[in-house]
């Protein structure tokens, strides 16, 4: 499906945010890990689905109350499958893989489109030396992935942290069920997202699990640790899917007011957001359950390090082209990992519309531009972060999105909270 996109005089109106996609992902995963868990609010959206049913192939017993309440009962001594498929979920992926060899039993994790050709050579690799037997596919030991057995030793645990947390925050999830101690040491010639680790660690200690932190590059795990479960945990809203509607609110003559949870005890990477919109000039009013925008602002440009929340990425790019002097985007070769190549890709569908931007291996510079070229169809490359991005450019310059339907994977309301707010979005088949 494609969404055309005519430019827009005024953005109004109020919707209610979706919760956050990461926390609904740790807290069904670390759900399945042990004890009784009660989830509430969490995000409906493909890749929590996907956690959703990968938690019950794990064993978990799982009830839905009208899809707002969830009921899970962990089940430790029954697989359900041995052949698991993830879909698109790097996230679920990488949580699955220590969690499934645990079990000692033969099995295959496979998925499809976005998730073919991405890496886990680190994390298979560290499994390997732990005496796991797991081998992937080509080079980047990408999906299928295939578990042979073995026996997953505790004791020290090395790991590149340099390409993606998730593959730390799988073993920060898994070592408390060994039998024994173990030290995970972080590699790597610099960390990134390291807030996605501190909200592994925050989703761990509610259900009961002690993880110490030495140092950046150390965490101490207790073996032999009980999963109490989550009770009553309510998924907060999504700050970086908060981001695009914020964004929008900023670039358009605006009364928005955005709905949801809000609870900084819960600290989320694209949280970010709102610091860098800060330093660009917006203004806005948050509360405990609504933050209100009127806009538009005249943006100011800077340099930002997005090295621990390279989602933020394609949004931050479009709000450079706006701003006085442009923007600089550093620290983001880790995004070249994502459901597409966040800096080449980007840059070349920001360049259809006549956009200066110049990519580097570890950053993208953005130049404000003041005449964009007319009917441009832009690609997301199949990354639902590029397609609402380009969605929220569209309403300044007019333009098409192919592949919306991509949306999906995090914010299936996207188009329909746009329109709610009075955006001029049409999707044809």
């Amino acid at each position: 499906m494609i969404l055309k996109v005519q430019p827009l005089e005024f953005l109004r109106g109020t919707v209610r945010l979706p919760a956050s996609k990461s926390y609904s992902i740790r807290a069904f995963m670390v759900a399945a890990c042990g004890g009784q868990s009660t989830i509430l609010f969490p995000s409906d959206c493909d890749d929590a689905k996907v956690a959703i049913a990968t938690a019950k192939a794990l064993g978990a017993q799982i009830t839905s109350f009208r899809g707002e309440r969830f009921s899970v009962k962990a089940n430790l001594k029954l697989l359900k499958s041995t052949r698991i498929n993830v879909r698109e979920s790097g996230t679920v992926l990488r949580f699955l893989l220590p969690l499934l060899s645990l079990r000692g039993k033969n099995a295959v994790v496979f998925g499809e489109g976005t998730l073919i050709g991405r890496p886990n050579v680190h994390l298979l690799t560290a499994l390997r030396s732990c005496g796991v037997q797991i081998r992937g596919s080509g080079l980047k030991e990408s999906i299928p992935v295939s578990l042979g057995g073995g026996t997953f030793r505790a004791g020290k645990i090395v790991i590149d942290g340099s390409l993606s947390s998730q593959f730390i925050s799988s073993l920060l999830i898994t070592c408390p069920q060994l039998k024994h101690n173990s030290d995970l040491f972080l590699e790597g010639k610099k960390l990134v997202s390291s807030d996605y680790i501190v909200m592994t660690l925050l989703i761990l200690k509610q259900a009961g699990i002690q993880v110490k932190k030495v140092s950046d590059r150390h965490y101490h795990i207790k073996g032999n640790q009980k999963f109490l479960g989550l009770q009553d945990f309510c998924v907060p809203s999504d700050y970086g899917l908060a981001a695009f509607l914020m964004a929008a609110a900023a670039l358009i003559p605006s009364d928005v007011v955005l709905q949801g949870s809000f609870n900084d005890r819960f600290i989320q990477a694209d949280g970010k957001i709102l610091e860098f919109l800060k330093k660009m000039g917006v203004v806005w009013v948050r509360t405990k359950d609504a933050i209100k925008i009127k806009g538009p602002f005249v943006l100011k440009g800077g340099t930002f390090s997005l090295r621990h929340c390279p989602d933020l990425v394609p949004i931050m790019a479009v709000l450079g082209l706006f701003a006085k002097g442009g923007v600089r985007l550093t620290q983001i070769g880790h995004a070249r990992a994502k459901e597409s190549d966040r800096i080449s890709d980007l840059r070349r569908e920001l360049q259809k519309l006549g956009a200066q931007v110049k990519e580097g291996p570890d950053e993208l510079q953005v130049f404000p531009c003041k005449t964009f070229r007319p009917d441009v169809v832009l690609d997301p490359h199949h990354d639902h972060r590029l397609a609402m991005a380009f969605a929220v450019l569209g309403l300044k310059t007019g333009l098409t999105v192919c592949d919306i339907e991509c949306v999906q994977k995090s914010y299936p309301q996207f188009v329909a909270d746009m329109k709610m707010l009075r955006a001029p979005f049409k999707v044809l088949q």
